[in-house]
């Protein structure tokens, strides 16, 4: 039989565009998380669950021809187990691809722990172009100011219908003109808030403006990404929260075509002094947008669910079988892909970094 002639053109788009390929080993590490970490729901322990998800991302990198530095990492604010800013994934082959990886190997670990919905395993790469030295930002402070809104927001202040949103808007009045540019009143948007005290402006400003408002106990990731999934329901995000979930929204708003609004919030003076050591008064008050965070267009986002959240369905065990639910956004074809795995637990492996080899669920 002859040989099938060869598409080069393929082949060079792999070699310029390697994420194209590689999207499917970061949802593998995320789906390998989600099921390694399953065994922890509800049993009190978010230490263990983040460590068991750790495990399975490193053990599955371990596996995969990248090299890959973690620029924005889990486990930074708590000293809890997990894979930390510096960290190396991937073989790191001579030849093999550079990546800058943000990840939270458990987003939600509070609501696993609790046996709670919203939990989430989430990651982010960035291709480091030749000659760059950095793909994704690094916020230096433990909370940040956040806004995100979907698509269509978005091109209504693109193309001059609505006014820019700013984070120094009183937020009665960001809820008007994300009013106008989504055609709704404003008692039809939903909004959504991290329930904490450090919020309680935000949740007084919708309830006063008569939006609909959704509280959520942890993992922001996901409720900031929601605005800009079709089938969420949800209009806006805002709150104060962890600056690397951030980081890790704004990837994957690079491949929805939404946006996110963000500035460092120190929480008190000994932490601003902290920062202002190093930044200047610009740098403390400068607020980020999407492309400012996460720089080129060769941007991957994955999540798998485990438990319940508005992105993602969680881990679902029926007898013998787990059925897991993936993202995975590519930003330079916008393409999104839901993946819906069924895994055979009575031969289904996964590779551990703690054991060096496979291991049965």
């Amino acid at each position: 039989m002859p040989t099938p002639p060869t598409d080069l053109s393929a082949i060079g788009d792999l070699e310029r565009n390697p994420e194209r390929s590689l999207q499917f080993e970061f949802v593998r590490a995320t789906e390998n998380a989600a099921l390694n970490s399953l065994q922890w729901m509800g049993r009190g322990d978010k230490e263990a669950a983040d460590a068991a998800a750790c495990d399975a991302i490193n053990g599955m990198f371990d596996l995969v021809e990248i090299r890959g530095e973690v620029v924005i990492g889990e486990g930074i604010k708590d000293n809890a187990p997990g894979i930390f800013l510096g960290d190396k994934l991937g073989r790191w082959g001579a030849e093999d691809p550079r990546f800058d990886i943000a990840l939270d190997p458990i987003d939600g670990t509070s609501n696993i722990s609790k046996g709670m919905p919203n939990s989430v395993s989430v990651m982010a790469a960035v291709l480091v172009p030749d000659g760059h030295e950095r793909s994704m930002v690094n916020i230096p402070s433990f909370y940040v100011e956040k806004l995100a809104y979907g698509p269509a927001v978005a091109k209504a202040i693109r193309d001059g219908i609505v006014p820019p949103i700013s984070l120094d808007l009183p937020f009665g009045h960001t809820l008007e003109i994300a009013a106008d540019a989504l055609g709704k009143r404003i008692g039809e948007l939903v909004v959504t808030v991290l329930d904490r005290p450090r919020n309680q402006i935000y949740i007084d400003a919708v309830r006063s403006a008569g939006a609909s408002l959704r509280l959520i106990a942890d993992g922001d990731i996901t409720a900031a990404v929601a605005p800009s999934l079709h089938d969420s329901g949800v209009d806006l995000y805002v709150g104060r929260g962890g600056a690397p979930e951030g980081i890790l929204t704004a990837a994957a708003l690079k491949a929805l075509g939404g946006d996110i609004l963000l500035r460092m919030w120190p929480r008190d003076e000994e932490e601003r002094a902290e920062l202002m050591k190093t930044l200047t008064r610009e740098d403390l008050d400068r607020v980020y947008h999407t492309d400012d965070l996460v720089h080129g267009e060769n941007a991957i986002f994955c999540a798998t669910g485990i438990s319940d959240s508005p992105m993602l369905p969680g881990v679902k065990l029926i007898g013998k079988t787990a059925i897991t639910h993936s993202i995975v956004m590519r930003s330079r074809s916008r393409t999104v892909r839901y993946i819906r795995a069924v895994h055979d637990l009575e031969v289904k492996t996964i590779h551990l970094r703690s054991l060096r080899g496979e291991e049965h669920l």
